[in-house]
């Protein structure tokens, strides 16, 4: 059983981004919706918590008003192993957000991602300092990773 869940507090938009995910995410799911009843802070019926499941990794979302917000101090990271997955991963979470530097974005609900190649790990350990550094100066300058251009510093 996992023992910590990340837990993400939403305006109203809980099972929106629930289904969004889990649509991006291979062998994810919706495991559970409960919704507010009559009289709650939200409106009746509207979902109160989704649990899902991210490739095998828990999450719960919850609607719980507009006082709560996301910021980058706190991001999700996904480890990519090529370059297909780096474009798949960042298309599927940027749309309709926002894109940042060193493979970081923002998705349309304000939740921060980290779209990191594992390569990108590799080449900032070479042995070589001096590799290590021109991959750093390169990675600096990007956006979206790119891996190739990685590799070409």
């Amino acid at each position: 059983m996992q023992k910590i869940t990340t837990f993400l507090t939403f305006n109203d938009q809980a099972e929106e981004a629930a289904n969004l995910y889990t649509s991006v995410f291979k062998n994810s799911k919706i495991v559970n919706v409960s919704r507010y009843a009559k009289g709650g802070n939200m409106p009746a019926g509207m979902a109160m918590t989704v649990t899902f499941d991210l490739d095998g990794q828990k999450f719960t979302a919850l609607n719980g008003g507009p006082h709560f917000t996301f910021s980058e101090g706190i991001s999700l990271s996904v480890d990519c192993q090529n370059q297909e997955e780096v474009d798949y991963f960042w298309e599927k979470l940027s749309e309709g957000g926002e894109p940042g530097p060193c493979g970081w974005l923002k998705d349309k609900f304000g939740v921060s991602w980290q779209i990191v190649p594992s390569a990108l790990t590799k080449l900032l350990q070479d042995k070589d300092p001096e590799k290590a550094k021109r991959v750093m100066q390169a990675m600096l300058k990007m956006s979206k990773i790119d891996i190739a251009t990685l590799e070409q510093a």
